[in-house]
Formats: structure tokens, C-alpha cells, sequence
């Protein structure tokens, strides 16, 4: 029992140097460093939510001096800038030891703000007149109002919506008018006026276009269209318009219809085309005179200038006119077809 007890000891005893020996190689902590107070020092922007700046707002580790006053704040949602040396002279009397400037030469302070802005303001009166007076749903109304609306800036802290305190709607001409309580105030109430109506999205023209010009996707874009002003064929989505062509020529600004387009017409009135004659086996191309327009698909008459004769053949390409005829054919195809390779060889070529 005692031999056990002294060999304990000695392990003990031999410990002892090894763990000073460890103590020596860790880190050596400064205490009076770990006692230093943090270095006041100023920012460059601050946000202050009350209508008084103080100290803290705009130098960090400011300490017990932190809630006193020095500047008033900007009005609701607007940036004052402070010259970074008007800060330092306001701090000094108070005795803010080892202030750091960092360099800094002005102060952004900004007084934080709730805004009501314009949208804020459409979506209360489309809200308000959906479902009245024959109005649809507030997402199809649009509001154009008389002159620009500002943005309103309110206490951040303040809830609550738009009011509606008072309202007028004329169906007919889709004027209204309407005093909206701004939140948190009894006595702020502003009024605004202009036109209300159901609106729909239309394909607009964004430059002009001469007849039989193709629509590209630069030209057009979507609006939202007073409803009653369209009518019923009037177009989406820009894609139902791209690649198509002028039926007449439009104009800037205007809401594209069906019957104001057409599919790009491949072969213009009294211009050279080619005729080309199929049957299983043989094909037979020659010049033709097109007796109309048309656009890829559509059936049009040509004059062949060898024969003289008229006959009739589909579109099939950029001025490419075809005339098929095959065993199973009506008979007045197939003598339309006849009538196109009726004249001699001269000028007949086959492929």
C-alpha cells in the first residue's frame, strides 16, 4: 500500500516539469490588452429611425455617451450629408477619448422611412372599384392618373393600409377621384384623380410598317389597352404576331388586329415567277407571270409566257409556283397541268 502511494507521487512529481514545459510554449495573452476598451471610431452612413441623432448613431463604441443628442435627423426618408469635421466638434465636448476618424470626411445619415408609392397607390383604388360599376378584377384594371404622383414617406414603425375616405367613378368616361388617408395620421388625407378602366393585353406597334413588311420581334411589344377601345380580334402575345406581314400599312402606337395582319406574301401581282409542273418522275419548270399575290399555301393564277395560257398553281416559295398532277388528280388538274407544257420544247427544261 505504501510503495504504491510513493510510485503515485513520483509520477506525479515527474509530470509537474513536463506541464510547465507546455505552459511555456502556449500563446502569452496580454492582460492589459484584454482590459483596453474598444477605440470609439466614426462611420460613414448611418440610419436613424427617430427624428435626433445621437452619438452612438454615428461612432461605434461610443460607451456611455452613446444616447446623447447632437444632430436633428433629416425629414422621413431623405439623406442628409454632415461634414465628418462637424461631427468631431459636436462630439469633443463630451469628452470621447481617442476618437478614430478613419479617415472618413463626411457622414451619410439617412431617416429610415416607410414609402407609399405609386403602385402602393394604384393597387388601394383598383382594389377598391374591382367588381363595381361593371369594373372586372383588380389585376385587369389600369389607372392613369392626371399628373405625377410622389412618393410619401410615413414613421417606419406605423402599420395599417391606405383608406379610402371618400370615391367617385363615372363609368361612362371611366373618370374617378379619391381621398386616401395615409396610415397612422387622422389629418394626412391626399386626393387623387384620373381615368379607371378594365384593361387588355394587346400586341403595339413600336414603329410603322408599310404593307407586306415583316414583323420582327424589335417591333412590337405587349400593353394594357382600355377594353372597350378593342375589338374582339385584336391581339396578345407578340409571338401570335412574329413573322408575319402588314395586310395595309400601320402606324406607330397602334394595337395590332388579325385583319391587320397576313402570312408573308411570296409572290407579288405582275412579277416573274417560276411554274414548276410535277408528275411521278418528271419535273418541269418555266417562266410564268403571277396574275395575283400570295403567300406561301395560297392557290394563285399565272400566266405561262410561252403558252399564254392562265393556269393555276400553289405558292410554294419565294416566287415558286407549283402545279402537281398525278393519276389520281381531278381531271381539271390534271388539265390544268396539261395546259402548262402544252407549247414546244423550245424553252422547256427538264430535271
Amino acid at each position: 500500500m505504501l510503495r504504491t502511494a510513493t510510485i503515485t507521487l513520483l509520477l506525479l512529481l515527474a509530470a509537474v516539469p513536463a506541464a510547465a514545459q507546455d505552459a511555456q510554449n502556449l500563446p502569452q495573452i496580454d492582460a492589459r490588452a484584454a482590459l483596453a476598451p474598444a477605440v470609439p471610431t466614426l462611420k460613414a452612413a448611418a440610419t436613424v429611425s427617430g427624428e435626433i441623432v445621437r452619438i452612438g448613431d454615428l461612432v461605434t463604441n461610443a460607451g456611455a455617451v452613446a444616447d446623447i443628442a447632437i444632430f436633428r435627423a433629416p425629414d422621413l426618408g431623405l439623406t442628409g450629408i454632415v461634414p465628418a469635421v462637424r461631427v468631431i466638434e459636436a462630439v469633443r465636448p463630451h469628452h470621447l477619448i481617442g476618437l478614430n476618424d478613419g479617415g472618413i470626411t463626411e457622414v451619410a445619415v439617412t431617416r429610415a422611412a416607410r414609402s407609399i408609392t405609386t403602385g402602393d397607390v394604384e393597387t388601394r383604388i383598383t382594389r377598391f372599384f374591382a367588381g363595381q360599376q361593371g369594373l372586372g378584377k383588380a389585376e385587369n384594371l389600369v389607372v392613369q392618373f392626371d399628373r405625377d404622383i410622389r412618393t410619401v414617406h410615413i414613421d417606419p414603425n406605423v402599420g395599417g393600409e391606405l383608406q379610402i375616405v371618400r370615391s367617385y367613378y363615372e363609368p361612362r368616361s371611366g373618370r374617378f377621384e379619391v381621398a386616401i388617408e395615409l396610415p397612422g395620421s387622422r389629418r394626412q388625407v391626399m386626393r387623387y384623380t384620373g381615368v379607371l378602366f378594365e384593361g387588355v393585353e394587346t400586341a403595339v406597334l413600336l414603329r410603322p410598317l408599310a404593307r407586306g413588311e415583316v414583323i420582327r420581334r424589335s417591333d412590337v411589344t405587349i400593353e394594357r389597352r382600355r377594353k372597350s377601345e378593342l375589338q374582339n380580334d385584336s391581339i396578345g402575345p407578340t409571338d401570335a404576331v412574329l413573322g408575319l406581314a402588314a395586310r395595309q400599312a400601320l402606324r406607330t402606337g397602334q394595337a395590332l388586329r388579325r385583319a391587320d395582319i397576313m402570312k408573308p406574301e411570296l409572290v407579288q401581282r405582275n412579277e416573274t415567277v417560276t411554274l414548276m409542273f410535277e408528275v411521278p418522275g418528271i419535273r418541269l419548270t418555266m417562266r410564268g407571270k403571277a396574275m395575283e399575290s400570295g403567300a406561301e399555301g395560297d392557290l394563285v393564277s399565272v400566266v405561262n409566257v410561252q403558252s399564254k395560257r392562265t393556269i393555276q398553281g400553289t405558292v410554294a416559295g419565294p416566287n415558286l409556283v407549283v402545279v402537281q398532277s398525278n393519276s389520281s388528280s381531278p381531271p381539271a388538274v390534271r388539265t390544268t397541268a396539261a395546259s402548262l407544257i402544252q407549247p414546244a420544247a423550245a424553252g422547256r427544261r427538264t430535271e
